[in-house]
């Protein structure tokens, strides 16, 4: 007689089914990881997809591994539900919207970023995006600094990225001091999951080399948007802690290596995804299409979000051993430390390129106080950029 944690998930759904339902969800998804809380409802509590221990081991999976939190819970989600297939299915339909709307967004920016409207709502959207990522810091800070070393490696890290050292080698660096100075951190014990099981070796080896091929033709046909691809995939590839993390990879590797945009117009960019459903990676498909058009902004984005989709349905049949593993768990432990470090130092460059006076100092800190608050952050945005619009006309 089956379980009813086993009649959960035996239900399967169609692709279709999944994809629709990801899609509903992806319209909304403002928040970032807040949206995991209305994915667990949809697929566990209504559909009944997964159990509600399963879900609990993705969400877990989505905090360890790199990239935007609430897109690799909806990977799971299908993966779960209808392997690989179900995986990609979820995938596209929860980031599509914010595609969409992002593309839209950066046409009109490209075309008229220099009307008067658009630069009164931008003039304060510019701070707002400040007071967002000050309480991601906060948020993130009282989540990840549990003791002294989480919070000496947080320090090393936010010095080190404020000295413009890469961001890559201060990750790499956090990760070997959490192998030092976590020593004595509780492990978790490690178990099997009779539910998962190698079959999707297969299908994963496939999307490897398909990416691989895709990545192997641009380099030979577009060579810019190979390097803009290549690019992308490295940012998302070394997020962890969730989209913020991709941030100041995003404003070191664009505005300080290599130039492409200013830090004023990425600052814009910003704000969009904010404005916009969906990770604030999507800022990807602002810069590809402000560099490039909208070829660009299709291979940014399908770069930026690949990493994570990869990692999702590569990593999921072993993450009970993985997590048991001291090295891996410690590891993480100063990647997520490191996090908080970036955050501030991001919160930091971000407010100097601010040209700030007292509307804009007044308008930051109210965003900050609402956020602080827990209120919606589709609201604090639509808000702010209605005062923008009155206040910096």
């Amino acid at each position: 007689m089956s379980s009813p944690q086993s009649r959960q998930a035996d239900q399967k759904p169609t692709l279709i089914d999944i994809f629709v339902s990801f899609l509903r969800l992806g319209i909304t998804a403002f928040g970032g990881p807040a949206m995991v809380a209305y994915i667990r409802r949809m697929a566990v509590e209504r559909r009944k997809w997964l159990s509600e221990e399963s879900f609990k081991d993705g969400v877990s999976l989505s905090q360890t591994v790199p990239g935007a939190t609430a897109m690799q819970v909806a990977a799971y989600v299908g993966l779960r539900a209808r392997g690989v297939a179900g995986a990609a299915a979820s995938y596209i339909g929860f980031g599509l919207p914010a595609f969409v709307l992002m593309t839209t967004f950066s046409i009109l920016y490209a075309r008229g970023h220099s009307l008067p409207a658009v630069i009164s709502i931008f003039s304060g959207l510019q701070a707002v995006i400040v007071a967002i990522i000050a309480n991601a810091t906060v948020s993130f800070g009282r989540t990840y600094l549990k003791r002294w070393q989480d919070v000496a490696i947080a320090t090393v890290a936010a010095t080190m990225f404020g000295l413009s050292i890469s961001p890559i080698l201060v990750i790499l660096l956090a990760a070997a001091l959490g192998v030092v100075l976590h020593l004595k951190k509780p492990l978790h014990q490690a178990k099997d999951d009779p539910q998962i099981s190698a079959h999707s070796l297969r299908p994963f080896l496939m999307l490897l080399l398909g990416a691989a091929a895709a990545f192997i033709l641009l380099f030979f046909l577009q060579r810019k948007l190979f390097d803009l691809a290549i690019l992308m995939f490295r940012i998302d590839l070394f997020a962890f802690g969730g989209g913020f993390a991709s941030v100041p990879l995003m404003f070191h590797e664009i505005v300080d290596v290599r130039s492409w945009l200013d830090a004023k117009t990425l600052l814009n960019g910003i704000a969009l995804g904010q404005v916009t459903p969906g990770p604030i990676v999507i800022t990807a498909t602002f810069i590809g299409c402000l560099l490039y058009g909208f070829s660009g902004g299709l291979v940014a984005t399908m770069s930026i979000f690949l990493p994570s989709f990869l990692l999702v349905v590569g990593v999921t049949p072993y993450f009970d051993k993985l997590k048991g593993s001291p090295y891996f768990s410690r590891a993480v432990s100063g990647v997520l430390s490191s996090f908080v470090g970036l955050l501030l130092s991001v919160t930091i460059r971000f407010a100097l390129d601010i040209p700030w006076d007292l509307p804009r100092a007044l308008l930051a800190g109210a965003a900050f106080v609402a956020l602080l608050s827990r209120i919606e952050i589709l609201w604090v945005v639509l808000a702010t950029t209605l005062v923008s619009v009155l206040v910096f006309r």
